[in-house]
């Protein structure tokens, strides 16, 4: 995993950087919504140079599916 990118989503997120881990569960967070999944792609793009679909990212359900959509693109 990017340090630099969960540290920003978290920040994004507004949660603790410690909690995610590939397991945490992406509603867990009440930030996560339309805006969030905006900004993460642009997190996923400055971080990974990959544009992901925000439909897929909607799908994810917890970080380790992000960071498998990440590796697929």
């Amino acid at each position: 995993m990017n340090d630099k990118f969960n540290e920003e989503l978290a920040d994004t997120m507004e949660v603790e950087v410690g909690q995610l881990t590939k397991d945490y569960k992406l509603e867990e967070s009440e930030m996560w919504d339309s805006m969030t999944i905006v900004t993460t792609i642009a997190l996923i793009d400055e971080h990974f140079g990959k544009s992901i679909d925000g439909e897929k990212l909607a799908d994810c359900k917890t970080l380790g599916d992000v960071y498998g959509l990440i590796e697929a693109s």
